[in-house]
């Protein structure tokens, strides 16, 4: 009998890709991974999956390595944790009839301005906001909204690109950025100009229909948002979760989502929930671990069971608050070397230190994601006692970064 596959359509550098791959494993599924680079992905030696060179942005390219793999294999699932192929996973998926999203519903959201557009028809509250395509229109949407503004790419994650502008000076120096060559585009250049929506930070995951579980987070000092500390659950009133459940569902409806895993991200206003994003996937380590050690359920395992046809439990097992905070690089330059690691690890409560780069690595900070070097996950039965926990190992991990001569 052949083996059933899981087809894995990219990975993820920072853990996503490998936790993807154990679940398959713990299932009984052969992981096969498809990738325009798979050395990108060192788990992927590390863990002797199958992995296919193709190029992942060229569908018909896909169609062709499945079908082929399909001569040996029993293709149980096809899957990804990479958020810039969903909406092909979606395609694939459709074309040999196996359970996915709807790829249409996938590329409505992905587009940032399209998915704007959606929500302020149906009603959920979002930040006011304008498309740009030119320096010219940048200008006159700021005026039109009032400074301060959020200018970030129509498409892409991670606060990749995204940065607040308080003033004409920072508004020109990032539109600058954006337009002139330093951010990269996967198609023509269009910005959205927001509102800053002020207020405390939360996020939420859900699968299908079902919440299961809402967060806060906090990000570093402005201009950027880069993701600083997140921890489940977010300390709400029974009304504050009802009236975010509620913005979180009218997403769903108004985007043609309810199809495996949506993550959406909101900030409380004056308004109540605004929405500030959401994405038709799973939010990235370390929120799936989060979610398990807070609620006991698995995220990824759980996904795939739904991928590949099968009956997931998405039962909460446990009540716990789960907390990770983010190493963040501190300046550019070259890391000599980092450590504390396994004495932070030895510390009760903590369930993962993880550093993602090692000692001899560059660094130049970028203001989004990228400038994160590990992070620390802790767990307990209580708020305030995984933030001691987390603190107390934090403060054991240090490192030392040379900066570039001029």
């Amino acid at each position: 009998m052949a083996s059933r596959a899981l087809i894995l359509v990219e990975g993820s550098p920072r853990g996503m890709g490998l936790l993807f791959v154990q679940a398959a494993k713990r299932l009984g599924l052969h992981p096969i991974t498809l990738s325009a680079d798979p050395a990108r992905y060192d788990y992927l030696a590390a863990e002797s999956i199958e992995t296919i060179r193709v190029d992942t942005d060229n569908l018909d390219a896909l169609i062709h390595e499945c079908s082929r793999l399909r001569a040996n294999y029993d293709i149980a699932g096809i899957t990804s944790a990479w958020h810039p192929v969903c909406a092909t996973v979606g395609k694939l998926c459709r074309y040999f009839d196996l359970p996915g999203p709807n790829p249409a519903s996938i590329e409505r959201c992905c587009d940032k301005f399209t998915q704007r557009q959606v929500l302020a028809e149906a009603g959920v509250p979002i930040p006011a906001y304008r498309l740009a395509t030119n320096a010219m229109d940048v200008e006159s949407s700021a005026a039109e909204i009032g400074l301060p503004v959020v200018l970030k790419p129509a498409e892409g994650s991670g606060s990749v690109g995204v940065r607040l502008c308080r003033n004409v000076d920072e508004l020109a120096e990032h539109t600058t950025y954006l337009f002139g060559g330093q951010h990269i585009w996967r198609s023509s250049p269009r910005i959205l100009v927001e509102e800053f929506a002020q207020g405390p930070l939360y996020w939420a995951d859900i699968m299908g229909d079902q919440m299961i579980g809402i967060g806060t987070a906090d990000c570093g000092p402005p201009p950027h948002f880069v993701c600083r500390e997140c921890t489940i659950p977010a300390p709400l009133t029974n009304d504050e979760h009802e009236r975010i459940a509620e913005v979180s569902l009218s997403c769903l409806r108004a985007l043609g989502l309810g199809w495996g895993p949506t993550g959406i991200e909101f900030r409380w206003t004056k308004r109540g929930p605004v929405v500030i994003e959401v994405n038709p996937r799973l939010h990235g380590t370390p929120t799936p671990q989060l979610i398990h050690l807070a609620h006991g359920v698995d995220l990824i395992t759980e996904h795939i069971k739904l991928v590949i046809g099968d009956e997931w439990n998405l039962r909460r097992r446990l009540s716990q608050t789960a907390a990770a905070r983010f190493l963040v690089a501190d300046r550019d330059g070259i890391l000599d070397w980092i450590d504390g690691d396994s004495r932070a690890a030895a510390i009760p409560g903590i369930a993962e230190v993880k550093f993602y780069i090692e000692s001899e690595t560059p660094i130049v900070r970028k203001g989004d994601i990228r400038d994160c070097i590990g992070h620390v996950i802790a767990a307990s039965p209580g708020f305030t006692e995984t933030e001691a926990i987390l603190q107390r190992a934090v403060d054991l991990i240090d490192w030392s970064i040379t900066p570039f001569q001029s």
